[in-house]
């Protein structure tokens, strides 16, 4: 045996934590490499997961806490991995970790730097619809809890001058001139988990995303409505024109399109918009909402009895159609014609708040990472395994792995199963290797 008992996870989201928390549960050392300055990924948005309706921040934060505390866990957050090389068993991952600008052993993450920072730019958390400073947390309960300085928008960094932050921190946290650094570790394993990312649908003209500002997507609904989001989670137009009292979800925007390159069904959006749909209706009891699908997919545990409950508890409507164009009113409502694909009526909707259920698009990083990994993609962007079947974790690569959505469509609980799946299976390679 080699005795090398470390292994990398590529992505902090909720498939890479779970790989490293049981991989770190069987003893090995593990490196959690993460692009952005927290832990988290795209579960960090949701207000609700289904269907349970369970708060998602409650179910991640411990999770990501016990990461971060865990004595044979590395967290190795504002990096990215550059260059592999050796051979399953022995491989040597090079590490690029970006500078914060803040002293991660010192920052006490209180906040006043940001409070004194005069520099405002949109909040990629909020999804645009609100700002951030220069020097920010990317959401209340990022893990690690430290402060980083947005080296494109700062002005001490961009054009000098400024430096407020460094002027206010007490704890002498703030250190403009924090380099890169180079590391290079060695692993007997790597997972890869880089998950998801939503479909930006402004191309699609006829949908009126930026054209009309009650046009907005799943995962900015999603802010809306959460009691951290942009608007405190009321429920309101973000034309300024009070609450919605009519809103309509339309699916697969993007998705299942031969013409978009994206051929394939996210997995989630029936289920997301379900769920989105439900909390409308707890926000705004009288609100009608309605939901234009192509194919009602609930192939989950309990998801059928959820889009059953939200037709029949909360008034949910589910009308089987492919929308036309949208119109924007004289009174600022949007209206637009549908086929009713069951009946093949042609009728006319109306809302005050339209809501267009994305494609989710793999990690646009993957291109890169496989690259400097020595592994394939498929043709939509995902990491190519050997068998969908037989060997749904492994890759094109011995000794690398993938789980979640990084191997393809699926929800939160699959993914945590595809992770404590690549996990075990790496720990067993790793134990009988030679």
């Amino acid at each position: 045996m080699t005795g090398l008992r470390a292994v990398a996870v590529i992505g902090g989201g909720i498939a890479g934590i779970q790989a490293s928390l049981d991989l770190a549960e069987r003893g090995f050392q593990v490196y959690l490499v993460e692009r952005s300055p927290s832990i988290g990924g795209t579960m960090a948005l949701l207000d609700k997961t289904f269907p349970t309706l369970d708060c998602a921040i409650c179910i991640l934060a411990p999770k990501m806490i016990e990461a971060l505390r865990h004595p044979k866990i590395r967290l190795l957050t504002y990096s990215e991995a550059t260059g592999l090389s050796g051979e399953a068993g022995d491989f040597k991952l090079r590490i690029r970790r970006r500078p914060r600008y803040v002293d991660e052993g010192r920052c006490t993450g209180c906040g006043t730097c940001a409070s004194k920072c005069p520099t405002k730019v949109p909040d990629e958390y909020q999804m645009g619809m609100s700002q951030r400073k220069a020097i920010h947390v990317p959401f209340p309960q990022a893990v690690p809890l430290v402060y980083t300085i947005d080296d494109k928008s700062c002005i001490h960094l961009t054009r000098g001058g400024c430096g407020l932050c460094e002027k206010v921190c007490e704890a002498k946290a703030i250190n403009f001139d924090q380099k890169a650094e180079e590391m290079e570790v060695n692993v007997l394993g790597i997972v890869v988990a880089t998950g998801l990312t939503p479909w930006d649908p402004t191309p699609l003209k006829e949908y009126g995303y930026h054209r009309f500002r009650d046009v907005v997507t799943a995962m900015e609904l999603e802010r809306m409505i959460t009691a951290t989001g942009p608007t405190e989670g009321k429920l309101l137009r973000p034309s300024g024109l009070g609450h919605p009292k009519r809103i309509a979800f339309i699916q697969c925007i993007g998705s299942r399109d031969l013409s978009k390159g994206l051929p394939y069904c996210s997995a989630v959006c029936c289920m997301h918009a379900t769920k989105e749909a439900i909390l409308v209706k707890e926000h705004e009891p009288g609100a009608e909402v309605t939901i234009f699908y192509t194919d009602l997919r609930a192939f989950g545990k309990g998801f059928r009895d959820f889009a059953n409950r939200a037709r029949d508890e909360y008034g949910i409507s589910y009308v089987r159609a492919k929308p036309a164009e949208i119109r924007e009113n004289k009174n600022r409502s949007l209206s637009f014609w549908y086929e009713n694909t069951q009946t093949g009526e042609i009728a006319e909707a109306n809302a005050d708040l339209l809501v267009l259920c994305t494609a989710l698009t793999p990690n646009p990083d993957n291109a890169a990472l496989a690259k400097t990994l020595g592994l394939e993609l498929d043709d939509n962007g995902f990491f190519r395994h050997p068998h969908s079947v037989l060997l749904p974790t492994s890759t094109t690569r011995e000794g690398v792995y993938v789980c979640g959505y990084a191997q393809g469509p699926k929800d939160i609980p699959d993914s945590i199963a595809e992770a404590s799946g690549a996990s075990a299976l790496l720990a067993v390679v790793g134990r009988g290797r030679p």
